[in-house]
């Protein structure tokens, strides 16, 4: 990334607290809020963990000083797409990043699975841009996927085939997920729709991968995407009896447990038939709106069907790693990312929330286990590591109703259950929604400032630049700056979503100004008070993001995320 003139520059960190995030996409009340309470108050309980954040970072600082390396960043993903982090520093585009969609999040939450992408090409497919939700779906999967996994992908449409190069299951490589990503986006639609073909297909893949002993051992789920009906092959009685065999002669043989998943793509969509499908076979069905957009949510169902089984049955302690890549800040210095499910186990089954993750360089781990990061060994070490007991997915009917119900509302579920109470897998709704904030974003003064001016961003420098508020509020004693010790938390508020920070105020009557609007603005609804803290801030506690290499002379760069 750039900003100012073009040249790399750095954003700063502040260690001493957290920020918060969410994707424009849930971003739908008034001023960019979230319109689902249940983020809000994702937003609120996650709170309560930032000291321990804080004090967690400072240990890991302790200890990673007798390697000379700086800790990358610690976070926290909700499972409605919410997202927390620290060290805090500003996004560069607000609104943009979805938890939901990284490959630590699906990781921790799903553990090893073999996944089967079953993709309508049929004529019907060029309509209402469905073909355009089919590829944006399937390749959101596909890149959330580990080299814990195995995956295909397979199209149909009068006849059905494996894309990608492959005759079965591959390990979710980056190059092989890159293979994968390039053939789906090659997909044109055409011809007549067969069922029958595309589920034969792909149970052949799943077949011929578990026989050659190279899957991932766990738990196959197969997602089913279509438009339509059947035009080609056998009919619906057909397709539900081949399914229930193929997934029946999988458990018996080969001790599988396999999801069906079905998807009926855009608002035009038929849904009967792919409802009437997922319901036969104990799946899930999900319609996916074309025009909100949310296909993160609605493909989730199957991730969050494993963690059910995740949170028990020894797998308690279970945290996944996911293949080194190269890191968007520092650019150019590779790492991974540890991550574990996070569970409400005051509840039974457990209710999942989320997953809490931690970056780690690559040359750290060098130094620590004094081996090559880019050796086989090391993969192999990471793939192990992220090796789960498989999940039991034994679930009665009224969790199963509960998963599609998540997915897809009450149209989704197959009324085979007489409960509306869905214990451990729908979050229970808070008794006190009425007292949560209408507005949870305030102090929004730096709303349209350029990133380089709310990141103190210094072009072509490791180090702030002179107008930043954390040196002016050091080096000023003009009454137009706070005190150094006074944190005042700021909001930066985008057209496109939403990010919160604490932070150094620059200027006070900039702030009081800013202030009263806002207050005169949310003066029929509540908000979040402004926030101060002791008079212990240190301007230490704000840096530069850790160098790549860690030497003054390095180009450090301003993307937010690293492993995120």
């Amino acid at each position: 990334s750039t900003c100012g003139d073009g040249v790399s520059c750095n954003a700063l960190w502040d260690k001493r607290s957290s920020t918060v995030s969410i994707p424009a996409v849930i971003a739908q009340a008034p001023f960019d809020n979230p319109s689902d309470p249940e983020v809000i108050e994702s937003a609120c309980y996650s709170r309560l963990t930032e000291q321990y954040m804080i004090d967690k970072y400072e240990a890991d600082e302790k200890f990673w000083a007798k390697y000379n390396i700086q800790p990358s960043w610690t976070y926290f993903g909700a499972h409605n797409g919410l997202f927390r982090k620290i060290p805090a520093t500003h996004q560069e585009q607000c609104g943009q990043y979805d938890p939901r969609r990284r490959p630590w999040f699906v990781a921790a939450s799903s553990g090893p699975k073999d996944v089967v992408l079953v993709i309508d090409v049929s004529g019907s497919m060029s309509d209402y841009g469905r073909m355009d939700i089919a590829k944006e779906a399937a390749i959101t999967i596909v890149n959330t996927l580990t080299v814990a996994d195995r995956v295909a992908v397979v199209s149909f449409a009068t006849r059905a085939t494996e894309i990608g190069g492959f005759k079965s299951l591959v390990r979710a490589t980056h190059f092989n997920k890159k293979r994968l990503v390039t053939a789906i986006q090659n997909l044109t639609p055409n011809g007549a729709t067969n069922f029958f073909d595309a589920f034969n297909t792909a149970f052949d893949a799943i077949d011929k991968t578990i026989r050659s002993e190279s899957t991932s051992g766990c738990n196959v789920a197969v997602l089913f995407m279509t438009d339509g009906q059947i035009s080609e092959g056998p009919g619906e009685n057909e397709v539900i009896e081949l399914v229930n065999g193929r997934t029946e002669q999988l458990a018996t043989k080969y001790n599988r447990n396999t999801i069906i998943s079905t998807f009926s793509l855009g608002l035009q969509a038929d849904h009967s038939i792919t409802k009437n499908l997922a319901c036969s076979m104990n799946g899930i069905w999900t319609p996916v709106d074309d025009i909100t957009g949310d296909l993160v949510t609605a493909m989730s169902s199957y991730y969050k069907l494993f963690a059910l089984g995740l949170g028990e049955g020894g797998n308690e302690d279970f945290a996944a790693w996911v293949e080194p890549y190269e890191f968007q800040n520092p650019a150019g210095r590779m790492g991974t990312t540890v991550s574990a499910p996070v569970y409400d186990r005051s509840v039974e089954p457990p209710l999942f929330l989320g997953v809490a993750a931690v970056d780690i360089y690559m040359d750290a781990l060098e130094k620590v286990l004094g081996e090559d990061a880019a050796s086989s060994t090391m993969l192999e070490r990471f793939v192990q590591l992220s090796t789960a007991r498989c999940p039991k997915i034994d679930l009665t009917e009224c969790e199963l109703d509960a998963l599609r119900f998540l997915g897809g509302g009450e149209e989704a579920i197959c009324g085979k259950c007489n409960s509306t109470e869905y214990i451990g897998i729908v979050p229970e709704k808070c008794p006190f929604q009425s007292d949560f904030p209408n507005n949870l974003w305030d102090n929004t003064y730096l709303e349209g400032e350029k990133y380089e001016d709310r990141a103190c961003c210094e072009v072509g420098n490791s180090f702030p630049s002179e107008s930043c508020p954390a040196v002016n509020a050091k080096s000023t004693s003009s009454p137009d700056f706070l005190p150094l010790g006074v944190v005042v938390l700021i909001i930066f508020l985008g057209g496109a979503g939403v990010f919160l920070m604490l932070g150094v105020c620059p200027k006070m009557a900039r702030f009081l100004k800013a202030r009263k609007e806002q207050k005169q603005r949310n003066a029929n609804g509540n908000t979040i008070e402004i926030k101060l803290e002791g008079d212990s801030y240190d301007i230490n506690d704000v840096m530069p993001p850790p160098s790549a290499p860690p030497q003054p002379a390095q180009t450090p760069r301003s993307d937010f995320g690293s492993g995120a």
